[in-house]
């Protein structure tokens, strides 16, 4: 049995170390665009399904394959295109209250848990020559809604409800609860 991350993010790698588990990375080469038509909140769902039912497995692995948005105001914010579209999400924070969503999905041969993650912050109001400034760190570049709260971020964020991890990318509490169900043992505790 191999427990297998499918995502190439740094971050999840590391949240996921957080368990004690060895693991490997298979990254699930999928469509991800979201219909901005349907709920966000089960659109990253979807996406994290279909992540975790694209990668290659035996019947016995367990996959991890996670999904995170930013929502403000309805609109879903993924990764920027480029430092343009980083600063309209930016401003568009700016000031305001925001959720962010990791539709997160594990499986085991049949066996599928999808769970959606919600985090709910408040940004404080931007001045446009410190996002140009964040925006020219690179930082924004690969993260949904062009921030990382674990970075950069961190001084535009006046609140927070939630699991801080979720807004980094991968909820690891409601992981570890996961997990356990398909009898994986956290910091090798069985339950």
């Amino acid at each position: 049995m191999n427990l297998i991350l499918a995502s190439q993010s740094p971050r999840r790698r590391e949240l996921l170390g957080l368990t004690g588990l060895d693991f490997i990375v298979r990254v699930a080469d999928i469509d991800e665009t979201m219909d901005e038509r349907k709920p966000p909140v089960e659109e990253v769902a979807r996406v994290s399904r279909e992540k975790a039912l694209a990668v290659s497995r035996e019947p016995d692995d367990v996959v991890i394959a996670a999904d995170t948005i930013v929502v403000c105001e309805g609109k879903i914010l993924g990764k920027p295109k480029d430092a343009q579209d980083a600063f309209r999400m930016l401003s568009m924070l700016s000031g305001r209250s925001h959720q962010v969503m990791t539709g997160m999905t594990v499986l085991r041969g049949d066996e599928i848990v999808t769970h959606t993650e919600v985090t709910k912050l408040r940004f404080r109001d931007l001045l446009p020559e410190e996002v140009n400034a964040y925006i020219a760190s690179g930082e924004p570049m690969d993260k949904a809604g062009a921030y990382g709260i674990q970075g950069g971020a961190a001084l535009f964020c006046t609140r927070m409800e939630g699991d801080y991890y979720n807004v980094m990318g991968l909820p690891v509490c409601a992981l570890s609860v996961i997990l356990r169900t398909f009898g994986l043992p956290i910091w090798g505790v069985e339950v």
